[in-house]
């Protein structure tokens, strides 16, 4: 199970002769042994070669299921045995579906700050069919929106969320992270959270521009100087500047002209920019 294609003739095509008593025996004999079951799941064709055994029958299923719950952390946090677990949340019956969705929901947190785990609650997340199991989902992972943004894996997730577009987690998101979005701009990834909130639109985007406007002028300049503050800032600016948000946009303007001078040797150079037309215009 763990050879290549190349190597061995492929699995798919050896399986597809054997009849339902030979491959069940196969799935128990690969299930029944933890570290075996393992050593298998974590190899890259073997990962493959259980997902195309997965789904054949309830039985086999049955078998899939009692490893992957009994070995949960191991394989949602592995590069291939997570596919695993994966492939059994979309293909399983609801009934076993059910103690994985429980696991999840218990470790949810763990897996977002794992380098394997987040990928796997991101594939996760798109595919859940059960609304109720995936409110509770969005909403652990939305009320702990703070601690995820600053994780160098929790964030990958925080950015999924946003692009589902699901309003709901979206405000729950942007309610959380109240009193965070400068701090957040400063950093490469926390910075894409926020630009993805700015481009919500609607009330999503003027509380984080009020955020900006509150701050200190002298750090709203650090900010829009910085190598990734810059696209918070202008990005704001460029959202804010109609009729119904002028007060937002004359609100940032009004704190950077003063540093003005400070920008065009910096990465807000396209900041300076916009301030020139804001004065040009004022005239």
């Amino acid at each position: 199970m763990t050879r290549s294609d190349e190597d061995v003739p492929h699995f798919k095509d050896v399986i597809s002769v054997f009849d339902i008593i030979k491959l069940q025996r196969m799935v128990y004999t690969l299930t029944s042994d933890s570290d075996f079951f393992m050593e298998i799941a974590r190899d890259h064709n073997g990962s493959k070669n259980i997902q195309r055994l997965m789904g054949r029958s309830e039985y086999m299923d049955g078998l899939f299921c009692e490893a992957i719950t009994r070995l949960f952390l191991q394989v949602m946090t592995d590069k291939h045995a997570s596919y695993v677990g994966i492939q059994g949340t979309r293909v399983f019956q609801q009934d076993k579906k059910e103690p994985l969705y429980k696991l999840i929901l218990q470790y949810v947190l763990y897996l977002a700050r794992d380098q394997h785990g987040c990928i796997a609650l991101n594939e996760i997340i798109t595919d859940l069919d059960r609304s109720s199991y995936r409110n509770q989902l969005l909403d652990l992972v939305a009320n702990n929106a703070v601690w995820l943004s600053n994780d160098p894996y929790g964030n990958f997730v925080i950015q999924h969320l946003l692009r589902l577009k699901d309003m709901r987690c979206t405000r729950n998101i942007a309610v959380n992270l109240r009193g965070h979005y400068v701090d957040l701009s400063f950093k490469k990834f926390g910075s894409y959270i926020v630009e993805g909130l700015l481009k919500v639109g609607d009330s999503v985007m003027e509380e984080v521009v009020m955020d900006l406007v509150k701050c200190e002028g002298e750090r709203l300049m650090r900010l829009a100087r910085s190598e990734y503050g810059n696209f918070v800032v202008r990005k704001a600016l460029g959202l804010t500047r109609g009729y119904m948000t002028a007060d937002l946009f004359n609100g940032l303007v009004n704190k950077l002209i003063p540093f003005r001078h400070l920008l065009p040797r910096s990465p807000g150079r396209n900041i300076a920019t916009i301030l020139d037309s804001v004065l040009i215009s004022s005239y």
